[in-house]
């Protein structure tokens, strides 16, 4: 008995209770309990605690329970399985993907399509099941996440406004660090059955827009180069055709790439201006396709086609809540009653909190009440991040960041504007670039609006201040 056509068995019982395929814990899971792993050891391998491994597992249990007529548990799981001749119960569907085990195209997690042509032989039925993977998905950009917090609320409304709402045209926006990818990857396998494609692409490392849609282009069709079509436009006018006749999710990870540095948000950088036709004709145009935008900073088309009402929104991801204690539990801080005050100092941004943590389990022996009692707020780790988002910021707008995080109170644009020597439409369009880039924390005080810092980047700002005054 294979391990993997265990996994597909029970990806097949799952989809059909459920709707969804198994997840990468659940898979964890079974396959842990296949081999006899503890779920001490599966929790620590994946990097969760043992509750909520022991929580999925719990409803795995019932499941195969309902499906199997039998009561299974974790000690009964293998030995129920052979009871019940798995190999026999399964014949056809663990023959159907017999030549496609070893192959790397996708990940496990992946579904797999129900057999079109039962007529068909062994053989043929397992390469048209490949091909059809094959054609369907295209998530080798994608990363693999081993551990996912929270976020019910925002894959609720991200699953709505993508499937139901039908948007054309979402952006994902946020601070470094604070989940846009981890949560595009967790949406994506969550609604995926809804697409006729779904595509991965990143722009850590910049692609022109022509090479981009060529890119694209190829794996829905098929084609080399030389059988599309000649020149972007001819090109561009292809993919909208595509994105009508086929219901594609495209995720576009890291778009802050193609913005300039130095400049007010969303500015593009030389040789990428053309990616603004692609946001307004996928935004503008009718089509039965979504591109999910992730980014530092969001592009101005979305600003412009934005609306409650409209098929373009952007999301504007926050940290998270106490779910993020599953982070320090992970890392075995204690004062578990200090654990709300650190998640609101680092504004519950995972990676922060991850590098904090690691932090205080390293030199405060897990003590999160001693690591706050020396005030200590930004390590070398965080300087480094908080480095790369100011950066990129134009001189004005470093200017307005200091001259907020020169007090700790929240400040209003009247207050900025006594500070610095610039119009109020620069100061106005610079206070607005650094909310486009999640810099800026905005509150209501006395019927008007006051702006403020996360903890972390006003003392990095300060510190820079500081640096600068005393070069």
């Amino acid at each position: 008995m294979d391990v993997q056509e265990v996994l597909r068995f029970a990806d097949e019982l799952v989809f059909e209770r459920t709707g969804t395929h198994l997840d990468d814990l659940q898979q964890a899971i079974l396959r842990g309990t296949f081999q006899g792993q503890k779920y001490s050891k599966i929790a620590q391998e994946y990097n969760c605690t043992e509750g909520h491994v022991r929580d999925v597992g719990s409803d795995l249990w019932k499941i195969f329970s309902e499906k199997l007529g039998e009561d299974v548990k974790k000690s009964n799981f293998r030995a129920t399985l052979e009871r019940l001749s798995f190999s026999n119960i399964s014949s056809n569907f663990a023959k159907k993907f017999t030549q496609i085990n070893n192959v790397n195209f996708c990940r496990d997690d992946l579904p797999f399509l129900k057999d079109p042509h039962p007529e068909q032989s062994n053989e043929e039925t397992s390469n048209q099941d490949y091909a059809n993977m094959k054609k369907r998905l295209d998530l080798a950009d994608a990363p693999d996440v081993y551990s996912f917090y929270g976020r019910t609320e925002e894959l609720t409304t991200l699953e709505k406004w993508i499937v139901q709402d039908h948007c054309r045209l979402v952006a994902l926006v946020g601070i470094s660090g604070i989940g846009k990818t981890t949560l595009s990857v967790q949406l994506v396998k969550q609604i995926q059955h809804n697409f006729d494609y779904v595509i991965w692409r990143s722009l850590r490392y910049p692609l022109s827009l022509e090479a981009f849609i060529e890119n694209i282009l190829q794996f829905l069709y098929n084609q080399s180069e030389n059988d599309l079509p000649v020149g972007q436009g001819d090109r561009l006018s292809h993919l909208m055709n595509c994105l009508r006749s086929s219901r594609c999710l495209i995720i576009l990870d890291d778009v802050q790439t193609i913005f300039s540095s130095g400049q007010l948000a969303g500015n593009y950088q030389p040789g990428y201006e053309d990616y603004s036709i692609l946001w307004q004709q996928i935004g503008e145009l009718s089509h039965n396709s979504c591109l999910l935008l992730n980014s530092w900073e969001k592009p101005r088309e979305i600003v412009k086609l934005e609306g409650d009402n409209s098929p373009v929104r952007s999301f504007q991801l926050m940290g998270l809540g106490t779910a993020a204690g599953e982070i320090f539990k992970n890392k075995a801080l204690k004062d578990e009653e200090q654990w709300e005050s650190l998640i609101s100092t680092y504004r519950g941004n995972p990676l922060w909190l991850k590098i904090v943590a690691g932090a205080i389990a390293d030199l405060f022996s897990g003590s999160v009440a001693e690591f706050l009692n020396y005030d200590i707020l930004v390590s070398e780790d965080l300087q480094e991040i908080c480095y790369q988002q100011i950066q990129r910021l134009s001189e004005l707008e470093k200017q307005v960041i200091s001259c907020i995080a020169s007090t700790s109170e929240p400040v209003s644009i009247a207050q900025v504007l006594e500070k610095l020597e610039a119009s109020p439409s620069q100061i106005c369009d610079a206070v607005q670039s650094l909310g486009r880039r999640s810099l800026l924390e905005k509150q209501k005080r006395d019927n008007s609006i006051v702006f403020t810092l996360a903890p972390l980047l006003r003392e990095y700002a300060n510190s820079q201040r500081n640096i600068e005054e005393s070069a």
